[in-house]
């Protein structure tokens, strides 16, 4: 590393009167070994998280690009590190973003953050979409590339054991992960009133937990889809190690390519809706329309926002650029509205908020107790992206930032109801 001078006072100056706003001590400590201590809990005198800058251009780019993800790229580079609590983090990245955006006082400050030498990488957007324009096929494999080429073994550490990799269903307050995830998936059956000998299509079916749950348990023959080569693999294994080739196919395949003539009974899609874009929404439920048989049902279970989006919050941004591309939220209402447009009728609507922040703070924990193991298929940093996705997604469903809704529906075609008159007798 090489030696640089120390940061100018005028800098110093606003990163105390800038971080002080944050609801925590923070010492920052500079390549030079100089340190900093900004004092934003006056209750106590210990630093909660430290900090080290082993860059003079972190400063820079914090101070003149505004956008607290430089502190993220740079962290992931090795120019900065962070040593303190999980939970101080937190904190940290979800105050940031208001602090990084005050102005810099004085013209000063900005010269001297100009003459500060530049981080040796890009720290442009290198988001995989563009917000604004319709979401394209090679976009979509690549975002499901990324988030899964981690390896299915390095979620078989923290998922329960059918490898569910959505919002559990908590019958109860201790009800532990697998009995939650257990419940989903029955739940999820009993709604879509399956019967033996139904043909049922999963779009987006991830390591088949659902498919296996209704083929097993309600005799039906399961169809599911993905873009994840991985997930085809591991699927084709386990349903012939289980001798169900006859019961479950599962295929690599966009849901914009499903049959266009009626072909299942019933549909489902679990986490799906989120990655598909709302520009895309009237071709994925047209398309979901098009291959259900008359007298069907889907179930649509996905993710919301409960403000207006617009995919300049830095937790969105730091989800797309690091976890998973791709992702956009939309209100509940939009996506009914879509649903509606498309020829849906809506039957039910379910919230699942406070479910979601349970099961992903059990992810969370999980990934924590098995962290060395998880070392050994990513590294120490990107283990800390991890669980900070993890906790600050909890805390987004905590503090109603984002929900999720299962919504069960039938073609507006179906005029005649072949449903129970009450939704208790559909859970019955």
């Amino acid at each position: 590393m090489m030696n640089y001078a120390a940061p100018p006072a005028s800098i110093q100056n606003w990163l105390q009167e800038t971080l002080s706003t944050l609801p925590i001590n923070l010492q920052v400590e500079f390549w030079n070994s100089q340190k900093l201590l900004i004092q934003g809990n006056r209750d106590r005198t210990e630093p909660a998280l430290t900090l080290r800058i082993y860059h003079p251009g972190v400063l820079r780019a914090l101070l003149l690009q505004r956008d607290p993800l430089v502190l993220a790229e740079a962290y992931l580079q090795g120019f900065c590190d962070f040593v303190g609590s999980i939970d101080a983090l937190l904190l940290f990245r979800q105050n940031l973003p208001q602090v990084a955006r005050q102005p810099i006082q004085t013209v000063k400050t900005w010269l001297q953050a100009i003459t500060l030498p530049p981080l040796p990488f890009s720290n442009k957007n290198n988001n995989f979409w563009n917000f604004w324009q319709p979401r394209h096929r090679q976009q979509d494999l690549e975002a499901v590339q990324h988030h899964y080429d981690l390896g299915n073994d390095f979620y078989r550490l923290w998922l329960d054991p059918h490898m569910v990799y959505s919002c559990a269903y908590f019958p109860h307050e201790n009800a532990t992960l697998q009995e939650a995830q257990e419940a989903k998936l029955d739940t999820i059956c009993r709604k879509l009133q399956l019967q033996p000998g139904e043909t049922l299509l999963d779009i987006g079916c991830g390591w088949g937990s659902l498919l296996h749950w209704a083929a097993t348990r309600y005799g039906v023959k399961a169809y599911g889809i993905t873009l994840s080569q991985n997930q085809v693999d591991y699927n084709r294994q386990w349903i012939a190690k289980r001798g169900l080739r006859d019961r479950i196919q599962v295929e690599l395949r966009d849901y914009r390519d499903l049959p266009t003539e009626p072909t299942f009974d019933k549909i489902v899609s679990v986490g799906m809706v989120e990655h598909v874009g709302m520009k895309n929404y009237p071709t994925y439920f047209q398309s979901a329309l098009s291959c259900l048989q008359p007298g069907g049902l889907f179930l649509n279970h996905g993710i919301t926002c409960t403000q207006k989006p617009n995919q300049s919050e830095a937790g969105e941004r730091f989800i797309h650029r690091y976890i998973f591309p791709n992702g956009e939220l939309a209100r509940l209402s939009t996506i009914l509205t879509a649903a509606e447009d498309a020829g849906w009728e809506i039957v039910d609507v379910d919230a699942w908020r406070p479910h979601y922040a349970k099961t992903l703070r059990h992810w969370a924990h999980n990934l924590e107790r098995v962290r060395d193991r998880a070392l050994e298929h990513i590294d120490q940093r990107w283990l800390q992206l991890w669980k900070l996705y993890l906790l600050g997604s909890a805390e987004g469903f905590e503090r109603n930032y984002m929900g999720i809704s299962q919504t069960l529906l039938r073609r507006q075609a179906d005029t005649q109801w072949n449903l129970p008159l009450t939704r208790r007798n559909w859970l019955g």
